[in-house]
């Protein structure tokens, strides 16, 4: 009988998938790397399937650890989602929260997140509108929400409104898994800048692109563009280009049941940071403040899964 995987194993498996070296996971984790090695080869050992690619510049991670990503994720969001709940003093909020958000929140987000509140909070209505960015500031404002969620990094009010990060979801690059650029020993803005891109159209993105890509003197050769992220993956995963996302939109298969592969760029480049944000002169009131709270680690667990 194969002995179980631990939650340990799990912490260590999934540090390992965001750094890409034993050394730095290891690091992360504050173990040494001959106790993380072990770990994962137990690891590997309980599933009777190989979790990684070995090879010089790193690790890489198979079919079947790509597909384990999802599920080690989802059970690590499940123990602090549960630990979270335990340490919670039971909250009896009543009344309406008017929140705004911007689209790519809207579809990434917000759907978990309302069952959650609900779950949590079943006497407080919470009212959602969808606007952009400069409507959302508008909006908070002219007293139309009481807070928002919106990509902070996009603000421009920052006189007159105050905001909190709960989420900086990094950027990658996103290629077919046989794409040069997948085993390339690094890979900068320069090297991509020659491959077709695929651009995505969607809440303010492409200003984005144009300032980190502008900061190296640099633009992307845009093949297509798009405000379907789903037409994006799609065209990534049929090698008709390549992009940069952030890790809070990826996922490895397009629809067509294709993979798409991530590589981190040497070049830095911004993460996409999320959180929430409301007028200075009100402030918050106790029961958007409780909310607020709640929505930090219910964001955080759901990146995470």
């Amino acid at each position: 009988m194969a002995p179980p995987v631990t939650l340990r194993q799990f912490e260590y498996f999934l540090a390992l998938t965001q750094t890409g070296q034993v050394s730095r996971a290891a690091l992360q984790c504050n173990v040494s790397q001959s106790s993380m090695t072990i770990a994962l080869r137990n690891m590997e050992q309980a599933l009777g399937v190989p979790l990684f690619v070995r090879h010089a510049r790193g690790l890489h991670l198979t079919d079947a650890g790509e597909r384990f990503v999802r599920h080690a994720q989802h059970v690590m969001g499940a123990v602090e989602r549960a630990v979270d709940d335990m340490r919670a003093v039971a909250d009896d909020l009543h009344g309406e929260v008017r929140l705004g958000v911007t689209e790519t929140i809207s579809a990434y987000l917000m759907p978990a997140v309302i069952a959650a509140v609900a779950q949590r909070f079943p006497n407080l209505r919470i009212h959602v509108v969808e606007r952009d960015r400069a409507q959302i500031e508008q909006g908070l404002l002219a007293g139309e929400f009481d807070f928002a969620l919106a990509i902070v990094s996009n603000l421009t009010r920052f006189d007159k409104l105050q905001y909190d990060t709960m989420l900086r979801s990094p950027r990658r690059l996103w290629t077919h898994p046989d794409h040069p650029l997948q085993h390339a020993a690094t890979v900068s803005l320069a090297s991509v800048a020659q491959a077709d891109y695929v651009l995505l159209d969607m809440d303010e993105h492409i200003e984005t692109v144009g300032k980190y890509w502008g900061e190296y003197g640099l633009q992307p050769r845009v093949r297509y563009q798009s405000g379907s992220l789903e037409a994006v993956r799609s065209l990534v995963a049929l090698q008709q280009g390549v992009t940069i996302l952030s890790d809070l939109v990826y996922r490895p298969w397009s629809l067509e049941g294709r993979r798409i592969m991530r590589r981190d760029l040497s070049d830095a480049v911004p993460t996409m940071d999320i959180g929430g944000v409301w007028r200075k002169a009100d402030g918050l009131s106790p029961s958007s403040e409780t909310l607020m709270g709640f929505l930090r680690v219910s964001i955080k667990a759901l990146a995470q899964s």
